[in-house]
């Protein structure tokens, strides 16, 4: 009788651990990068925030009127009648009335303009009627309406973005008109990037028997296409243990993180784990996931390392699900904006092992009913790329989850949300 060996289709294999396990290790064994850049505010898209940014003054910096209409004293409103008031000046932003107003009197202002002195109340010019240098208002006018105050919206001194906090369009616009040009970030992480295999070539080299174009390195390209990141591209190394170590030993002397692809399964080929052990430190390498099982996880000296598996769909669940938290962690990003997982409608039996957790890749859509569906892109190995080119979201079955069948309700995680 054949003794078999522990298999990638086993759920009970020495040395697994859950998908949860996993993060959780990851996220404890990563600190955030010291070191921040001061630089334009224009230039500060999605990068990270890393000091406290508190308003120099008040927004309103000064009362002002929230409508276009007529500044008035409601003390000169006749009870139960109409009112005539006569129009003895105007007020515009920034060029505020500098007048003398007295009972019986008000101004013609615009919205954002300051409010005078004697002025309570602004009526919006649709509530009253103009002859010539009068206007005829009614009594139901009271202090305080259309009026905005100063610090209204924001208060001197308040912190208004937090240390942490990922900067968007309107975080620039809010710190542009508080007059602040520069702000301080978190700086850049450098990546490096490297393809493992003989059988990997460059695009525009000639393809031979067995031979395939290296596409895992142009989906990191892309994933990691962001301005917070320092993309080292190491290119192509073949399976050879001394040139890897060698490889990933130099790399970790100026880059923050090590993402390599191949080469960490059980094959006689298969020299990233290999290299990783021999070079630094090794923390886990099979995880209950699907697909995306083989995950070298270490550290070569103090630069973070991950050993993605070589088929493309794995390396971007992979690339999803553990390295993306990581990187963010070490970004010290904390304040971001929410990447949601819902529930959708299955349109069609999913199958699934319990015992790990699998992420399909699935195509979402809203019925006629408002109700949210999702369909698989059809079949799901983790060498199909297409799966993943046709697909907007993952479909994430738990660890304990078996066949699905259509109708029920499963998790789902849009792409918007996460590239």
């Amino acid at each position: 009788m054949i003794i078999t060996k522990p298999s990638c289709t086993d759920i009970d294999e020495t040395g697994l651990i859950s998908v949860n396990q996993a993060l959780l290790l990851i996220l404890a064994d990563v600190q955030q990068a010291r070191g921040y850049e001061r630089i334009a505010i224009e230039n500060t898209q999605r990068r990270t925030l890393s000091e406290v940014i508190t308003a120099p003054f008040n927004v309103p910096a000064h009362t002002n009127s929230a409508v276009d209409g007529y500044g008035i004293c409601c003390a000169d409103l006749s009870q139960h009648a109409i009112t005539k008031l006569e129009v003895i000046g105007e007020a515009y932003a920034g060029e505020p009335f500098t007048g003398t107003q007295n009972p019986g009197q008000c101004i013609r202002i615009m919205t954002g303009a300051i409010i005078p002195d004697k002025v309570d109340a602004i009526v919006m010019q649709e509530h009253t009627e103009r002859q010539h240098d009068t206007i005829l208002i009614d009594d139901r006018h009271k202090p305080g309406q259309n009026i905005r105050k100063a610090g209204e919206d924001i208060r001197r001194g308040e912190t208004i973005l937090p240390p942490g906090r990922v900067l968007t369009s309107a975080d620039i616009g809010l710190l542009a008109s508080l007059g602040i040009a520069e702000v301080n970030v978190n700086r850049k992480l450098k990546v490096a990037i490297v393809s493992t295999g003989n059988e990997i070539h460059n695009i525009g080299q000639p393809l031979t028997l067995g031979t395939i174009y290296d596409s895992n390195r142009y989906l990191l390209l892309t994933m990691l296409d962001r301005p917070d990141i320092e993309i080292i591209n190491l290119g192509i190394h073949k399976d050879n243990l001394e040139d890897l170590t060698k490889a990933f030993q130099e790399a970790s002397e100026y880059a923050d993180v090590i993402i390599s692809t191949g080469g960490v399964s059980v094959g006689a080929a298969d020299y990233t784990k290999a290299a990783l052990q021999t070079s630094g430190t090794i923390r886990f390498w099979k995880i209950t996931i699907k697909p995306g099982r083989p995950l070298a996880f270490g550290k070569i000296n103090q630069c973070v390392f991950f050993g993605l598996p070589g088929n493309p769909v794995a390396v971007m669940v992979t690339f999803y699900q553990f390295v993306l938290p990581a990187l963010e962690k070490m970004l010290g990003i904390k304040d971001k904006a929410i990447a949601p997982i819902f529930l959708a409608q299955t349109t069609e039996d999913l199958r699934k092992k319990p015992g790990r957790t699998e992420v399909q890749r699935g195509i979402i859509e809203q019925n006629a009913d408002g109700i949210w569906t999702v369909k698989t892109t059809g079949k799901q190995g983790s060498g199909i790329l297409r799966s993943m080119s046709l697909a907007n979201a993952f479909i994430v079955l738990d660890h304990g989850q078996s066949a699905i069948k259509a109708g029920e309700w499963v998790k789902v995680q849009p792409f918007s949300s996460l590239m």
